[in-house]
């Protein structure tokens, strides 16, 4: 589990540099026409939005409360990747080695 928590956290400052680096050297709205008028770019949009919503749908299983839910919904759809690997970093630390408890979270206490 704590290889599994790293990695989350250098997936996390690895989007967040990226991410920067894209807004501070490239135009965001040319750069996004660029890539929606081609055909990976379309794809790989629709393979980001399918991850975001079956990602979403782990933290909506997980989380006690929807306004925590909605937060992570929200800071999904702006950040990605970045938000994504934060959370999986949390979830690994707030688990503390217990895998029923990282998977299902306030679902751990039906089991």
């Amino acid at each position: 589990m704590k290889a599994a928590k790293y990695l989350s956290l250098l997936g996390f400052i690895t989007m967040v540099v990226a991410i920067i680096y894209g807004f501070i050297y490239a135009d965001f709205g040319a750069d996004g026409g660029t890539i929606l008028s081609l055909t990976w770019g379309k794809v790989t949009l629709i393979d980001i939005y399918i991850m975001f919503i079956i990602f979403s749908g782990w933290i909506y299983y997980r989380e006690e409360q929807n306004s925590k839910f909605i937060l992570w919904f929200i800071l999904m759809l702006i950040f990605g990747g970045a938000t994504a690997s934060l959370y999986l970093f949390l979830t690994f630390n707030n688990s503390q080695g217990d895998w029923i408890k990282f998977w299902t979270g306030k679902s751990s206490k039906n089991i």
